[in-house]
């Protein structure tokens, strides 16, 4: 892939993904603008701004857009999230987001694939058997999959995927991969709708169960999935895990992107 395809892709990737905003939305989540920002409030898991780009905002003046943020979360008790690409301007964004108190959580890179290059014939795992859910106790399993995995139960996942699945059923698919009727891995697809996007999450596996393909197989059965319903192209925010090997399923690297986040108190 060339240097001018990498760019359309990061292209895309702004122009689709960056400030879209689902329809419907989840009942209880409001959506409010603020100069180039687009900030979700009223989310299970904490809410988030997002922005194609700034649009030249620099210095006091960005200061108090990043205050006007604080504010209108500290209002509600709301942790968020700001999410911080590599190719953001000005250079010292992450400066003045350290300075109003955010603290960075670990880099991701974007990665984005076309459809079919990563579809194609179903991936099995002998033993394990891919299962696309939509129970809340299936969902609490996913939350004891992350607890297990991360030390960390992601409160409010179940919730989560119940709120989105809720408001528009089609928008989400979520597959677990089970052993002996244990799960040992969790992932899900986003479809963006009016986009070229679909969009994967998760990923998690039990330790005692990698590298025996299961990612790879949950990454092949979504992308599937994405190929049925039209989509052309796939994005990932990739751990360092998990980015050689969506790398050799022909996955790009097209920017990077690091969450700050500021919490009450």
């Amino acid at each position: 892939m060339t240097q001018a395809d990498v760019a359309a892709l990061l292209a895309a990737y702004d122009a689709q993904l960056r400030v879209r905003v689902p329809d419907p939305l989840p009942a209880g989540v409001e959506v409010q603008l603020d100069g180039p920002l687009v900030r979700f409030l009223g989310l299970s898991r904490g809410g988030f701004v997002l922005y194609r780009d700034l649009g030249g905002i620099e210095g006091p003046e960005l200061d108090a857009l990043i205050a006007r943020q604080i504010e209108a979360f500290a209002a509600r008790d709301e942790r968020f999230e700001w999410k911080l690409h590599g190719h953001d301007r000005p250079a010292d964004l992450p400066d003045r987001l350290r300075a109003a108190g955010f603290l960075a959580e670990d880099r991701e890179t974007v990665v984005i694939a076309p459809v079919g290059a990563v579809a194609g014939a179903p991936a099995t795992v002998p033993g394990v058997i891919l299962r696309e859910v939509g129970s809340r106790r299936d969902f609490e399993r996913i939350e004891a999959l992350e607890a297990a995995v991360w030390g960390d139960d992601h409160g409010g996942l179940a919730e989560m995927f119940e709120s989105e699945r809720a408001a528009d059923p089609a928008s989400i698919t979520i597959v677990v991969a089970e052993a002996a009727g244990e799960v040992v891995c969790a992932a899900w697809v986003r479809f963006e709708g009016e986009t070229d996007f679909a969009t994967l999450w998760g990923g998690a596996t039990l330790p005692a169960w990698r590298g025996r393909g299961i990612y790879r197989a949950t990454v092949a059965h979504r992308a599937n999935l994405a190929a049925q319903r039209g989509y052309s192209l796939l994005e990932v925010d990739a751990s360092d895990d998990s980015r050689p090997i969506l790398e050799r399923l022909g996955f790009v690297a097209v920017t990077t992107t690091t969450p700050y986040v500021w919490a009450p108190g």
